[in-house]
């Protein structure tokens, strides 16, 4: 993986994934997995994430104050979110890449849609603790086998009620910590090659000028037009994704 080409293509995934985190807060991991996935492989994909994502996140984490606030509320979906996710990466060794890649897609079309389709859960107290747990189970699993860290843990924060400031600064914990034990897992199994782990280092540097740009493009976009724009790209992108290890399983 010395080749100017695939610098050229690694370079600019990570500038226009860091642009769109910059503009609305989120969706690096998302948006690089997704297009790096069409150009290399999936566990490549996942490795060459982790220090855009970490790096990226753990600034996200930081700002805002309510830090001990939100680990007191939503703890042991972060523990069973991230204690998880070695099972998932299990996988990656045990099942053909074409299928994961295939259940990716669909996660970023069903993401995509719901978003499209202007869907929004709410749980109440209650729910919250019950559901917290299963649901940090459930996106654990998901995010060993994909390196997609979005469903459903998104949807559950975004459903507790959390205030603008803090659902952002629940999803940089959340995210943060979830980089942090897909690198653990993709290296417990033998998938977090070197090679690949300078490469993600090397992508921090587009990443971090994406999101530069994009905080500047904000203040003159409107972020709900670019949020659709963001959702149907990530709609098709999924679909071709999917449609893509079908003909490959086929």
């Amino acid at each position: 993986m010395t080749d100017p080409l695939t610098a050229a293509i690694i370079f600019a995934v990570f500038l226009l994934a860091g642009g769109v985190k910059g503009l609305v807060g989120f969706g690096l991991p998302t948006v690089s997995l997704g297009l790096l996935t069409v150009a290399f492989d999936l566990t490549t994909a996942m490795v060459l994430l982790l220090v855009p994502s970490f790096a990226t996140n753990v600034w996200q984490a930081a700002v805002g104050g309510n830090g001990r606030a939100i680990l007191s509320r939503i703890w042991p979906f972060l523990v069973t979110a991230t204690g998880t996710v070695w099972i998932g990466a299990l996988a990656l060794a045990r099942v053909d890449l074409a299928w994961l890649s295939a259940l990716l897609g669909l996660l970023l079309v069903i993401y995509a849609g719901l978003n499209l389709a202007g869907v929004r859960m709410t749980l109440t107290s209650r729910q919250e603790t019950c559901w917290g747990p299963l649901i940090g189970i459930v996106n654990g699993v998901v995010t060993g086998m994909t390196g997609s860290f979005v469903v459903p843990g998104v949807l559950y924060l975004q459903a507790i009620g959390l205030s603008r400031d803090m659902l952002v600064q629940a999803m940089g914990i959340f995210f943060t910590l979830s980089t942090v034990a897909l690198a653990l897992a993709l290296r417990g199994n033998g998938v977090l090659d070197l090679s690949f782990g300078a490469w993600s280092g090397a992508a921090l540097a587009p990443a971090a000028l994406g999101m530069a740009a994009g905080q500047r493009i904000r203040k003159r976009l409107s972020e709900e037009r670019f949020r659709q724009i963001l959702f149907v790209g990530l709609l098709m992108l999924g679909a071709y994704i999917t449609a893509r290890s079908a003909l490959t399983l086929a």
